[in-house]
């Protein structure tokens, strides 16, 4: 009992005995049992390569302030949870030249003649692409047609002899008509938000009722006074702009857009009748398990995983709102929602009422979705140092603005996503709920942590379970710490409507399964490796199966792998669950393959990654965005 509680203190994890090594033997056996991706046993040389690799140094105590100014290190700068320097090479860098899309759509003519910097002779461009990765394309096989052509690094599955690229006809015909992505962006769309020309009609009346209550207030001199309240129901919002303003502001429909309806004077039915808050729609959000809005590994493949695995809520990345209203297209692919994901909501950022209202009107417009989230929990300085994120939750009467506008403006539910607060002995989510509910807001999530914690120390659920009973009547998710259904049990005794996973569906994907059959689930490594298998065509299927597709889809399967190399496997336990502030320690597993899982080494995972993927380009180099930082 001893020898156990010592393990504990140190936040270790406790396993079996038998399965107990060294860190030495571990990397030793992974090394020596290790098998290409053809089956071959690596040479001495490629161990040597692989093995010097440098692994991530484990986390060091907190040095006080003086020591850390002995080390060198300027006091509040200490580098915490992130690689911030690590390597970055972009995926088009694998390519030497590309294969003009002219010659793979059917030997076109190209447009731009002499000037193309493309391989136009097929011949010359096979000469220099990498090898085949594999002798089936998941494109061609699930959608009868690979868009890529000769450019697909799995070409030889649909190319004929003489380099043409072959169809399969009752594939295509089952997918005619099927929208299986939705949320692109269109190029007239881009290029109205690049030249400014978008009208947001709703936000314009919803700004004016600002700008006319700050003149008030600066003739009455009084500065501090509250900002006058939008009301909820935006059919009084217009009495509202019609009184406090000397001139009201029609909403005028869009010259470039068809009426939604067929109408006898310039406004449609819509425009004349308003939607009552009552009106609006509604998203059933009790006892559901929401997937966290993930960014970097939250991407549409993962989250797809997640969705077969029982996940009944999903958000996409967070975006920027003023990257959104600039027409970026890496912003707009964040917003990208596939057919499987039946509940799906949209993460924004910002600090400014009018950008955000717009950005809310822009989304209501253009995109389909079923919510849209305030992100008010992050934690970066990136963001909370410009008033985002955690920023909004000390400035209130932003805050209460931009809710309100985008309230104003949106025809879908809006949720907010918040912490504790942010210094970590001083919580103001509490004083927040309970305003934030007369501002609108359609459900919050509360991750029970502080900006100051991010992720040491434990999720503060007694607090939640405080803020729950101030948020009733409107649903309030719980976010933080869960790893298992016993997780999940506790979680739900305090009262939420509902529970977010972030870090636990990234460590163990099938954790949705385990919560809804109330069991832990000792899968084995076969299984997780088709998990990754699924993931892999997934990403496929996303980014593409060129070689850029092929190394973005790696790339986001190897941060994944930073989280997922946590887990340690049911069978192996001593003590069931596995708590996630708990280290794993250096284990042998019950196969090779479940050992190379377990390897916390960048190496490891580029094997893993080679099983799906093939061999990387000579010029790889990957390190993780995230280090394990949450082990106290």
């Amino acid at each position: 009992m001893e020898k156990a509680a010592d393990v504990a203190v140190k936040g270790e994890a406790l396993i079996k005995p038998e399965f107990l090594t060294t860190k030495v033997k571990f990397h030793e056996f992974v090394d020596s049992e290790w098998q290409g991706p053809k089956g071959e046993k690596a040479s001495e040389n490629e161990k040597v390569e692989e093995t010097s690799v440098e692994e991530p140094d484990t986390k060091k105590l907190k040095l006080e302030p003086e020591e850390s100014n002995k080390a060198g290190k300027p006091d509040g700068k200490r580098k915490r949870g992130q690689n911030k320097s690590r390597p970055h090479v972009k995926p088009f860098t694998y390519d030497e030249k590309r294969l003009c899309l002219s010659v793979m759509r059917d030997n076109r003519e190209c447009p731009f003649g002499d000037k193309c910097h493309f391989h136009h002779d097929v011949a010359e461009y096979l000469a220099t692409k990498p090898a085949d990765i594999g002798d089936s394309c998941y494109l061609y096989d699930t959608f009868g047609k690979c868009t890529y052509g000769l450019s697909c690094r799995f070409a030889k599955a649909h190319t004929t002899p003489d380099f043409k690229t072959m169809e399969n006809a009752e594939l295509i015909k089952a997918y005619e008509g099927r929208s299986v992505l939705k949320n692109t962006l269109s190029k007239d769309l881009q290029n109205r938000l690049r030249k400014h020309s978008v009208a947001f009609t709703k936000s314009a009346e919803y700004l004016k009722t600002l700008s006319n209550n700050k003149d008030k207030r600066e003739q009455q001199g009084n500065g501090d006074a509250r900002v006058a309240e939008l009301p909820a129901d935006p059919t009084e919002g217009e009495q509202l702009v019609s009184t406090e303003a000397e001139t009201q502001v029609q909403p005028q429909a869009s010259p470039d857009k068809q009426p939604p309806v067929k109408t006898v004077g310039p406004l449609t039915d819509v425009d004349v009748i308003k939607l009552r808050p009552c009106e609006k729609k509604q998203v059933d959000f009790q006892d559901k398990l929401y997937l966290a809005p993930l960014t970097t590994c939250g991407n549409l493949p993962f989250r797809r995983v997640c969705k077969r695995f029982g996940a009944d809520i999903t958000c996409g990345e967070m975006a920027m709102c003023t990257n959104l209203l600039q027409g970026q297209q890496s912003e707009w692919a964040l917003l990208k929602r596939h057919e499987s994901e039946d509940v799906f909501g949209v993460q924004v950022e910002g600090c400014f009422p009018d950008t955000m209202t717009r950005c809310a009107e822009l989304i209501n417009n253009n995109i389909d979705v079923d919510f849209v989230d305030i992100n008010s929990g992050c934690p970066i300085d990136l963001v909370y140092k410009k008033g985002g994120g955690c920023g909004l939750m000390t400035r209130t009467r932003k805050f209460e603005q931009i809710i309100k506008g985008m309230n104003y403006v949106l025809d879908v539910p809006l949720t907010v996503k918040i912490r504790t607060g942010v210094q970590e002995k001083s919580n103001v989510a509490h004083k927040l709920i309970p305003e934030m509910k007369k501002w609108g807001v359609s459900m919050v999530t509360l991750h029970g942590r502080s900006r100051e914690q991010r992720y040491t120390k434990l999720a503060d659920w007694d607090y939640i379970k405080t803020c729950s009973k101030l948020a009733s009547p409107v649903p309030l998710f719980g976010n933080g710490d869960i790893l298992s259904y016993e997780d999940a049990m506790k979680a739900r005794d305090t009262g939420v409507s509902g529970i977010m996973i972030a870090r636990g569906a990234l460590i163990k994907p099938w954790i949705f399964t385990e919560i809804k059959e109330s069991r832990h689930w000792d899968i084995s490594s076969s299984e997780r490796l088709d998990i990754l298998r699924d993931f892999t065509n997934f990403g496929l299927e996303h980014w593409g199966s060129d070689t850029r597709g092929v190394e973005k889809t790696r790339t986001f399967m190897l941060e994944w792998l930073s989280f997922m190399c946590r887990y340690i496997p049911v069978g192996l336990l001593e003590r069931v669950p596995q708590k996630i502030n708990e280290r794993p320690p250096y284990y042998m597993g019950r196969n090779y393959l479940e050992s190379l899982m377990a390897s916390q080494h960048v190496g490891d995972w580029i094997r893993i990654s080679e099983m799906l993927l093939g061999p990387v380009p000579k010029n790889f180099n990957f390190l993780p965005k995230h280090k394990a930082n949450a082990y106290k």
